[in-house]
């Protein structure tokens, strides 16, 4: 081996792991940010006083003297999932979906950041003390909270699809399957819930987390390979 040869090779291993390592850490962030979420809106759904998952969106949980815990859990697995679409496009790179995949999924967490600081109105009896009935007027930062939901549902749903069709491609027909069953899964419960059906903000959340999970387990297969 020339010595030109052998300076490309050890500048190209110096080079390659620190950039490896990198993927690998944004990737954890990708895989860490929907199980986090999750936890958290579940554990407080069971223990906070008057929540009732099948009458109250997770979001209503951002309301009340312990509102802060739900707050803190929109933004900080939104700001996860936005940088963990960084590893994302970074793993995907070159193939079937390696650019609207990631974008989807940042834009799903930037999403999640805006449900965040806005805060949606108390609703149908929570926090305890609130009106049993809707209120005829929602406030500017309800429907703040509202859009940007929709954003984040949205983005999920077409994210799940696009690595879908990515897995697909590239010949891995289970986690093809998987995909495309946690968008439809998020697709047909926020569906329901925005027709009014019964438990729709328990259909929301099965959906929604299913989504959310399902990228994160996605995330995490790269990060292996990484």
């Amino acid at each position: 081996m020339s010595t030109r040869t052998a300076t490309t090779s050890v500048r190209a291993t110096a080079t390659g792991t620190p950039a490896r390592g990198t993927t690998r850490s944004l990737l954890t962030c990708a895989v860490v940010a929907s199980p986090l979420w999750a936890a958290l809106s579940l554990a407080q759904a069971a223990s906070r006083d008057g929540f009732d998952i099948t009458r109250h969106p997770l979001s209503a949980l951002s309301n009340g003297s312990l509102g802060w815990l739900q707050i803190a859990n929109f933004l900080v697995a939104g700001v996860l999932l936005a940088v963990g679409a960084s590893g994302l496009r970074r793993a995907l790179h070159g193939t079937p979906g390696s650019t609207w995949a990631p974008r989807l999924v940042r834009i799903g967490g930037i999403g999640m950041i805006a449900a965040g600081l806005f805060v949606m109105d108390p609703v149908d009896g929570f926090p305890a003390g609130a009106p049993d009935a809707e209120a005829a007027a929602l406030t500017w930062h309800s429907y703040a909270h509202f859009a940007a939901g929709s954003v984040t549902f949205t983005s999920l749903i077409a994210a799940c699809y696009v690595l879908g069709r990515h897995f697909g491609r590239i010949g891995d027909r289970g986690y093809a399957i998987a995909s495309r069953v946690a968008g439809t899964t998020l697709l047909i419960g926020n569906g329901w819930a925005m027709g009014g059906g019964t438990a729709g903000t328990l259909t929301l959340a099965v959906g929604a987390i299913t989504a959310m999970l399902t990228i994160s387990v996605i995330a995490n297969r790269y990060r292996r390979s990484h």
